[in-house]
């Protein structure tokens, strides 16, 4: 009885993808396991939970480690079967011989910042309940940019802080940097805190991809110059050739254009480090600096007007929301969803990837920031608030004027001008079809 009770719950979640601070992996997933979202906010670090109390299966996760589940019926009742990937869920299926009712469609993807309940209550399945564990207030900081980019930084550094006191203290840390605002700040703030902790500032590389002559390397070249800190600079080089979109839907399990662009890109990234150096764990990244900043052309989307996104919380980092017609109960929404592209082929070669930009602590400075009040309307306004808050912050904390160039997306960056078309001639409904296609 008992072993056909833990049956219904299945966990294929890698316990490594936990990195949690200020408390026991068992002690988070009992915190899940009671869905009291004051609890589960506590939790300090990255996450992916699943925890059952009786018939209520609850699951958890921070924005930068997904989580998804599917409920099979079986002749004893149903089954939960959890994990970060679609494919060791079918995998799983399959073993089982439970597969005849899968669908990748079927998936659900527990939504970032909020506890998902779940009845292992039989047939028909019943629908999921959310409860939002993370609810930060809305545009209350002060207008003055200074005073934000202190709070904002100040937040970044501590996030840093903690995540480099939880490593061993021999191992390396790579940075994949463009020099662009985001990266350069997670650099320079990183190697500050190396110094202020007492570490070894040597630990610390900038990995920038070059697929055939790319701006970025100049660019990070013409950052870290301006601070005497180019023997940081690692250049990782690759063929463009090389570069495989349908590689990047397998990885991601995913489909939407841009994301399958970056995730191609960062896939070669993370091929040329591994094939240099083979022990390396340990990687930090910018993810999320865009979104928390609302530092999107908003003329690229005719979904959005300058007034929908300042005025809805969380909008690039969970999409328009829980229970809205355009939440995607298959992939979530916002950043929520996209940060596959990161975490994908980081995991793929064997890396723990880490980007300060997703923790609550640092988006919670970021929604204080009266958006509206600043950009008065604004497009250009509102693209300009990211480099003068986040190099004003950089600034009070390191004493470095941070150099702050014109955004450029990682896969621009990477490759010669006009070669991205050529690279990524393909539509979403291409993408879409292979993806499907890997189960039919």
């Amino acid at each position: 009885m008992i072993e056909r009770e833990i049956e219904r719950m299945v966990d294929l979640v890698d316990p490594g993808v936990n990195r949690i601070h200020n408390m026991s992996v068992d002690e988070a997933r009992s915190r899940v396991a009671r869905g009291s979202p004051g609890e589960v906010r506590e939790i300090d670090g990255s996450f992916a939970l699943v925890a059952r109390d009786g018939e209520a299966v609850r699951l958890a996760r921070s924005l930068d480690r997904p989580l998804r589940y599917f409920l099979a019926k079986r002749s004893e009742g149903p089954a939960l079967v959890a994990s970060d990937r679609i494919d060791a869920i079918h995998a799983y299926l399959e073993k089982e011989r439970l597969s005849g009712q899968f669908h990748p469609t079927y998936t659900r993807m527990v939504p970032a910042h909020h506890v998902v309940l779940v009845r292992l209550v039989g047939c028909p399945d019943p629908d999921a309940g959310y409860t939002r564990f993370f609810r930060p207030a809305h545009g209350t900081g002060p207008a003055d940019t200074g005073d934000l980019g202190r709070d904002y930084v100040g937040a970044l550094a501590r996030e840093i802080t903690t995540w480099l006191e939880s490593l061993p203290g021999s191992e390396p840390i790579g940075v994949c940097f463009s020099g662009g605002v985001d990266s350069g700040a997670v650099f320079l703030v990183t190697y500050h805190l190396l110094g202020r902790l007492g570490m070894n500032p040597g630990r610390l590389k900038a990995f920038t991809l070059s697929l055939g002559g790319g701006a970025d390397l100049e660019q990070a070249r013409r950052f870290l110059r301006a601070l005497d800190l180019e023997l940081f600079l690692e250049p990782v080089e690759a063929d463009p050739g090389t570069l495989d979109p349908f590689e990047a839907v397998r990885v991601t399990e995913d489909y939407k254009p841009l994301d399958v662009e970056c995730a191609a890109v960062a896939l070669a990234l993370c091929r040329g480090i591994r094939d240099r150096y083979p022990e390396w764990r340990f990687l930090l990244d910018g993810d999320g600096g865009d979104e928390n900043l609302k530092d999107y052309p908003i003329e690229e989307n005719p979904e959005l007007t300058i007034v929908s996104v300042v005025n809805n919380p969380l909008l690039y980092q969970e999409g328009w929301g829980v229970g809205r017609m355009k939440h995607s109960l298959t992939y979530s929404g916002g950043h929520s969803r996209s940060y596959t592209r990161t975490y994908a082929p980081a995991k793929r070669f064997g890396f723990e990837g880490f980007s300060p930009f997703t923790r609550p602590s640092v988006i919670e400075a970021a929604e204080a920031i009266p958006f509206a009040a600043l950009s008065q309307g604004d497009h250009e306004r509102l693209y300009a608030l990211k480099g003068e808050i986040v190099s004003k912050g950089v600034e009070a904390l390191t004493g470095w004027r941070m150099p702050v160039f014109p955004k450029r997306r990682f896969q621009r960056g990477a490759l010669p001008v006009g070669e991205l078309p050529r690279r990524f001639p393909f539509e979403e409904a291409d993408y879409r079809m292979h993806l499907l296609s890997q189960y039919s």
